[in-house]
């Protein structure tokens, strides 16, 4: 008794680790008991005030073995387990000799039965939805992969949607996001090594990369930084990021995150990691670079001329969406040389009768704009988009009406919202966004000198970022001619041939150099 209760205690103590995929090997005191009711007394100890954990008392063969079977209710499939479990256990007959392995051998249709030997292993595999079935004078419990619950179906990603590619995105089951990435790299290579993080929440996390393609140090130092992680739980992938970005005060995100297989596919190619959580359908993909946050799944769908166009449109808008409303003000206040004498009448004339300096005017529209932005994201989409479309169009109106803002300054702030939505990636627009606001105080105290030194100092940053060690605007800075072709660019498939170099050693060799197509080509 005094063994149980010490166990009891062990077991029990809140925060304390208890899952078997711990660094350390159970101790001699989790092992678990020869005697069934120790091990049941053990476990209704643990679970009592738990109604959604059900323990089944049953006989096999006619009362000649004791077992007990343990699951939770709502994550276990009851009706395949009543079926394919109890119903060959219970009316077994001739069982005398048989050990508990081969009498589930024998008589139990399951495809993945696990043998447990102790505590910690039981708890984890009973959280994951598996039921144990415990047999009378064995010190082994046995695990049997039956876990179900609900789940969202395959859809198609809302904030990533393209117009010519796979509709296909991740759900919130590890098992499934794995699934879909096999589906689409069908090789041996493609390595998964699962942990748990969180001392409570025992979220799994689950690394991914191609051997020969990512290096070995790069997979080490993201393993080396998510065991580092000691925290109560783990609910989503933003957890991870904030713990394992190299600078967690810079605005600018480190890694990616993404709804999309087919960009969890391609970043593995080219020597990347992603790292899966259960629980989000958000997969993280590291290291990363500035260019790469700017680049959209369709790029590479549409033929490339096509592709360069829209990459060139993307970049043009970014500048648009940091710097419009700052040289805006900084023009209006302190440069009316710059401004056509017809331009600069109209714009004065829209102005009179306002009684804010162009500073505030830009940031009270601005602040509108994002404030409804935010609300139609939050409202419920039949509704979302309506409201902010119609919200900005009756402020605008309303506020030029009233004097409080000009004409020109409502379609100064509409452009730059239009261009920031061109931003394919939330994380980079809203880090934008952040930055438009103190660039525009430089713009209105400095003039197009404040603009000039808020561009140096976000340049001077972005040189300064690494995504796990590679430099944040590589191939850029430094300068890497071999991967220029998809930065400015985006070259055609067959002009490729060469693999990004993100880090340490790595297979250059991406394709064929036979691959460009012309005629004479076709059927040799």
């Amino acid at each position: 008794m005094k063994k149980l209760g010490n166990l009891l205690q062990h077991l029990v103590k809140p925060g304390t680790p208890i899952s078997s995929t711990s660094n350390t090997a159970p101790s001699s005191e989790e092992m678990l008991f020869a005697t069934l009711d120790d091990n049941i007394q053990v476990l209704r100890a643990l679970y009592q005030k738990c109604d959604d954990v059900i323990f089944r008392s049953f006989s096999i063969g006619g009362g000649i073995t004791r077992a007990e079977l343990i699951y939770i209710e709502g994550l276990t499939d009851t009706i395949h387990l009543d079926k394919l479990v109890l119903e060959p256990l219970m009316q077994a007959a001739g069982i005398d000799s048989l050990e508990p392995q081969a009498l589930l051998k024998e008589k139990v249709p399951v495809s993945k039965a696990k043998e447990i030997s102790s505590f910690p292993a039981v708890i984890e595999e009973i959280s994951n939805g598996n039921p144990l079935i415990f047999f009378d004078g064995s010190p082994h419990a046995f695990a049997l992969g039956m876990a179900r619950w609900e789940m969202r179906s395959i859809e198609e990603p809302t904030a990533e949607s393209v117009i010519r590619g796979p509709r296909e995105g991740f759900n919130e089951s590890i098992g499934v996001n794995a699934s879909l990435i096999r589906r689409k790299l069908k090789t041996p290579h493609l390595k998964m090594q699962a942990m748990k993080v969180g001392r409570y929440s025992q979220t799994q996390v689950m690394i991914a990369y191609i051997e020969g393609l990512a290096d070995t140090t790069l997979i080490e130092e993201v393993q080396a930084r998510i065991r580092r992680i000691d925290i109560d739980g783990v609910l989503e992938s933003g957890y991870i990021e904030e713990m394992i970005e190299d600078n967690p005060f810079s605005p600018f995100p480190q890694v990616l995150a993404t709804e999309r297989p087919d960009t969890v596919s391609a970043s593995l190619l080219e020597g990347r990691v992603a790292i899966l959580v259960d629980g989000t359908p958000f997969v993280l993909v590291a290291p990363v670079s500035f260019y790469s946050l700017l680049q959209s799944a369709e790029d590479y769908y549409e033929r490339y001329i096509v592709g360069t166009a829209i990459r060139w449109m993307r970049y043009a808008f970014l500048l648009v969406s940091l710097l419009m409303p700052s040289a805006y003000i900084a023009i209006l206040t302190y440069h009316q040389e710059m401004i056509p004498t017809t331009l600069l009448l109209s714009v004065a004339k829209s102005r009179e009768e306002i009684p804010f300096p162009a500073l505030v005017e830009a940031l009270l529209m601005e602040i509108s704009f994002e404030a409804l932005r935010e609300a139609g994201v939050r409202l419920p989409k039949q509704v979302g988009a309506a409201v902010s479309i119609v919200g900005a169009l009756v402020v605008g109106q309303a506020a030029t009406s009233a004097g409080l803002v000009s004409a020109p300054m409502v379609m100064v702030v509409a452009i730059t919202g239009i261009a920031s939505i061109t931003i394919p990636r939330y994380s980079a627009g809203i880090a934008l966004r952040i930055l438009r606001f103190p660039i525009m105080f430089l713009a209105g105290t400095l003039g197009l000198l404040g603009i000039m030194l808020g561009l140096i100092t976000i340049i001077i940053h972005l040189c300064s970022l690494r995504s796990f060690g590679v430099p944040y605007l590589t191939p850029m800075a430094p300068m890497k001619f071999s991967d220029m072709k998809d930065v400015m660019l985006r070259a055609p498939f067959w002009a490729q041939n060469s693999r990004p170099h993100l880090s340490g050693e790595y297979d250059s060799l991406r394709q064929s150099y036979g691959n460009k197509p012309g005629p004479g080509k076709v059927g040799e």
